[in-house]
């Protein structure tokens, strides 16, 4: 049985973070977030890992990351290079912005021939989320999957966040997502702040995507018609990012993807701001302390 790829979407700006957040060691023997991510994905049976880069950072990343992963594991690199699979539209000078993560995962499109995950390189999922998404993409069939995780384990106190929040059905399915890109906490629960100010309180406990998606290959051409609408409504905005979440979204309004929602009840974490990296490296720490993770990743 072929072993299910691991996509890492590595190239983001890192803008709010204020630096090269893919590479920055947070764990006791100096490694990433995303060492835990290909440690847990490994142990669940992932046997290939695909990494999205830019292509102006793809000799630090791989003097830091891809060398060190290739001597584990059969490791590729693409580039998402913005102006690729834009059709017959031609990107604004002046624009300097990622296309966003659908146009991210494309970018795979001809590298990937089996059932795959997708993370974000900067997110903590844990081990939990790894080992089901793995047994659902070996388990065959057409369903897409999302691991999802409890809204309030996924702030920041540091900032607003954007997120993705979830309706689900009685049988476990995901009926829509609703992005919601100004979080906060509030009291015990969330508040969201939405364009024109208004307000939305949110419980705290409702799922939200975090990025990790597991698909079959049908998945390339779909995401590349909803670019490509996309592309015809947005290709002058110079801020436009074609969203994952959306775009599935919209496969499932259209009732042409179902996909599953496993639930995940470990903790998640990342490093949306600077301020936040301390308490990564902390809650690290502990995972290695409890001994969920050995004090070193790879051996040599």
């Amino acid at each position: 049985m072929t072993k299910p790829t691991l996509m890492v979407l590595a190239a983001g700006m890192g803008s709010r973070y204020g630096g090269m957040k893919q590479i920055d060691p947070v764990g006791p023997g100096g490694e990433t977030i995303m060492d835990y991510s290909i440690f847990d994905a490994l142990r669940a049976g992932f046997g290939k890992v695909v990494f999205v880069i830019r292509q102006d950072m793809e000799t630090a990343f791989r003097q830091t990351m891809g060398d060190k992963f290739a001597r584990h594991v059969a490791v590729e690199c693409v580039f998402q290079e913005m102006d690729k699979m834009l059709g017959a539209y031609t990107r604004p000078p002046q624009r300097t912005k990622p296309w966003g993560t659908t146009h991210a995962v494309l970018m795979a499109g001809e590298t990937i021939r089996e059932p795959f995950a997708v993370i974000n390189a900067d997110d903590y999922y844990g081990p939990q989320g790894f080992k089901m998404l793995a047994g659902h993409l070996n388990a065959g069939g057409g369903d897409y999957a999302m691991v999802g995780y409890v809204l309030r384990k996924t702030l920041s106190e540091f900032g607003t966040v954007a997120r993705g929040v979830c309706q689900v059905s009685a049988q476990g399915y995901m009926q829509r997502i609703v992005e919601r890109k100004a979080i906060a906490p509030k009291g015990n629960g969330a508040e969201d702040t939405e364009a024109d100010g208004t307000r939305v309180p949110l419980t705290g406990d409702e799922p939200v995507s975090m990025n990790f998606w597991g698909f079959t290959t049908e998945i390339f051409p779909q995401l590349k018609e909803y670019f490509a609408q996309f592309l015809e409504e947005h290709h002058a905005d110079l801020k436009a990012e074609c969203y994952l979440p959306e775009a599935v979204n919209v496969l499932v309004g259209r009732g042409t993807a179902r996909v599953k929602v496993l639930r995940s009840t470990d903790a998640w974490f990342g490093v949306t701001y600077r301020e936040d990296r301390p308490r990564v490296v902390e809650s690290i720490a502990k995972l290695v302390e409890a001994g969920l993770y050995p004090h070193r990743l790879w051996s040599e």
